[in-house]
């Protein structure tokens, strides 16, 4: 994105101007504390925030110069944590986790199911999760995510406070996958609340940055004093 300014994201602060490129390998860690202008954030890269000024590029395609249907199209190359989970809670959860590149992509069903069954068992899930969204354990409901997040050859995965600040335990798991990722071309985003990883200083990212009203700030090998309670 280039010379962004946004009054929706930004609100009263809306001079604000945004200036990143990330490139196919890159992990993005950013120091997110808000959790609205976080969301704001991941909707903008999607091209789904309106922008009064700059340009908002995906797979080098402007969002705001692209007709509905191929930006629909392109979103199929981008997968998501939401903190808000997303969850259809009219569909079963294996309709959710396969839903978005069906409807995205011409991927065939047999090989996203293949697909997603082996993304379930590196993300300690048995296979692919059936039954209703609430039958789910929190824990398994966030591998599940995961799973739904990358699913179908994402180009970029966005992760928005994806472990919660409840569960450490799938920091690694999740960078591993992270790390298959970078390894096929495709780049990520981590938005981060915590200490949990903003802390880590052995986090793999290519970038460090804080997010807040006033823009971005890049930040190299320093920490910030999130509050310990706060989600990863």
């Amino acid at each position: 994105m280039s010379h962004v300014r946004s009054a929706t994201l930004f609100g009263s602060a809306g001079q604000a101007q945004l200036d990143f490129t990330l490139l196919p390998g890159e992990l993005a860690l950013i120091d997110a504390r808000d959790p609205t202008l976080a969301a704001g954030f991941a909707d903008l890269c999607c091209g789904l925030e309106p922008i009064d000024e700059g340009t908002v590029r995906f797979l080098d395609r402007d969002w705001s110069a692209l007709p509905h249907d191929l930006a629909d199209a392109l979103r199929g190359q981008i997968g998501c944590v939401m903190a808000s989970a997303g969850w259809l809670r009219f569909l079963d959860i294996a309709t959710n986790i396969l839903v978005a590149p069906l409807y995205h992509t011409n991927h065939d069903l047999d090989r996203l199911r293949g697909e997603a069954a082996a993304l379930a068992r590196r993300f300690g899930l048995p296979g692919i999760p059936a039954g209703p969204i609430d039958s789910l354990s929190q824990d398994d409901l966030l591998r599940a995510g995961f799973v739904r997040a990358f699913l179908g050859d994402p180009k970029l995965v966005i992760l928005e406070s994806p472990v919660q600040g409840l569960f450490p335990d799938l920091v690694p798991i999740l960078l591993n996958q992270i790390a298959v990722l970078r390894d096929q071309g495709g780049a990520a985003i981590w938005l981060t609340r915590s200490r949990l990883v903003w802390d880590n200083r052995s986090f793999p990212a290519t970038h460090r940055l804080r997010l807040g009203y006033r823009g971005f700030v890049h930040v190299h090998g320093s920490h910030h004093p999130a509050p310990a309670g706060a989600h990863a």
